[in-house]
């Protein structure tokens, strides 16, 4: 398959799914390698596509917000113990976890996207972390850290909130 046609098959694949696709998948749909994959995502980017790479693939972002109209942020305060606790309690009120982000005193912000929407991605984001070896952002800033979250009303968000409250996470509450 010739690049540009290919290139065009990686939107449509991404826009079609609706979530994140990994570099893998789609490089068995194509036919070609993962590198080559990641290649042609970045000359779409660099061609003016948005397209977002999450933990678990790449998302067209216009999809992954779709259906969610409350766009908001909450601060939190917790250790990665009680990180799993923390995410369903937005994903059981049907929120998105659009990102994570830190405040660092050397880099600035920092954002990582996650984009999780439901428990399963949520265990896959947790078993990622776990099997990688990896700490979350939020460990650098002594748990400190900030959410954005998609949420379908004002109702989920405010739910979230109180859930997060109750769970003695929301840094207010502190």
């Amino acid at each position: 398959m010739e690049g540009e046609l290919r290139r065009r098959a990686i939107l449509q694949l991404l826009r079609d799914e609706g979530k994140p696709m990994s570099a893998a998948k789609l490089s068995r749909f194509l036919g070609v390698s993962r590198q080559i994959i990641v290649g042609d995502v970045a000359l779409l980017r660099a061609s003016g596509h948005e397209i977002t790479a999450t933990p678990r693939g790449y998302v067209v972002p216009e999809q992954a917000g779709q259906k969610k109209t409350v766009r908001r942020q909450l601060a939190c305060r917790h250790d990665s113990a009680a990180m799993r606790e923390e995410l369903y309690a937005i994903v059981d009120e049907g929120c998105t976890v659009q990102d994570v982000i830190v405040e660092h005193p050397i880099y600035g912000q920092l954002t990582g996207l996650l984009s999780l929407s439901n428990r399963h991605d949520v265990e896959e984001f947790i078993r990622k972390s776990q099997t990688e070896d990896a700490k979350p952002l939020s460990m650098l800033t002594e748990g400190i850290h900030l959410h954005t979250l998609l949420c379908p009303d004002e109702a989920a968000f405010r739910r979230v909130h109180d859930k997060l409250k109750a769970l003695g996470v929301l840094l207010e509450s502190r």
